[in-house]
């Protein structure tokens, strides 16, 4: 049986004829952190190994709608790299330390 993994992606710039992209061979990831405010972690990893859709749940939401902003369409190995070991208040991790570690769980399957 062939299983393809779809994402929709929705223009609501213009609700009155919305366009959908339908992207295939993207894999959707949700990582559950430790030890920081944010208590889950959403994003899509396309066929190249790009970051997308970013999005944290609770947490310092300007601070990591940024992240998100910064990681759009990035390679998630690069990226992985350049966050890891960030910390927060000296809690030995961050939310942006906890992302690196989700794109690493992840690319290591």
């Amino acid at each position: 049986m062939d299983e393809r993994k779809l994402q929709v992606t929705v223009d609501t710039e213009n609700l009155a004829f919305p366009e959908i992209r339908i992207q295939e061979n993207v894999k959707h990831v949700t990582y559950f952190p430790k030890g920081v405010c944010s208590t889950q972690i959403d994003f899509d990893l396309d066929s190249e190994g790009k970051i997308h859709n970013l999005v944290y749940i609770r947490g310092c939401n300007g601070n990591l709608k940024a992240i998100g902003k910064l990681v759009e369409g990035k390679d998630a190995a690069e990226i992985a790299d350049l966050l890891r070991g960030n910390d927060c208040q000296m809690r030995g991790t961050s939310c942006a330390d906890q992302l690196a570690k989700a794109i690493d769980q992840e690319l290591a399957k």
